[in-house]
């Protein structure tokens, strides 16, 4: 089978593979070349797959999954390699702090909109009342 895990910005996996193992809303599954043409979502997780024997895996927040005849193909907005799981955490934690900071950061840009919004609100009502 043919999987290819694709994010905003880069192909992060092209490859020939014997299994893959993911998780949906539903619960943990795995894809086998015969099985059925199959489509779901994602939840945030681990995505196995299997190349010549080895098990690889790559951290994903949630996505897309669609099998179809023999191939896989999986949408995710983020996603992070790791040689063993000990990398693979420290790269998700590392995602997860970039991720926090950027919520920081809008919140506050969208604290600051509504706040403008109300004063100026107010700035109509004692002019026109």
């Amino acid at each position: 089978m043919k999987l290819r895990v694709l994010s905003p910005t880069q192909v992060e996996v092209d490859e020939e593979v014997a299994k893959v193992l993911a998780e949906g809303a539903d619960g943990a599954f795995a894809l086998l070349p015969r099985h059925a043409d199959f489509v779901t979502a994602l939840v945030p997780g681990l995505l196995l797959y299997e190349t010549g024997g080895d098990e690889q895996a790559l951290a994903i927040n949630g996505g897309t999954l669609v099998k179809c005849g023999d191939e896989v193909l999986v949408s995710t907005p983020e996603a992070a390699r790791g040689r063993d799981l000990g990398e693979l955490n420290r790269a998700v934690e590392e995602a997860f702090e970039k991720l926090t900071e950027n919520e920081r950061r809008a919140r506050a840009a969208m604290q600051k909109i509504e706040a403008d919004l109300v004063r100026r609100f107010v700035e109509l009502q004692e002019h026109g009342g």
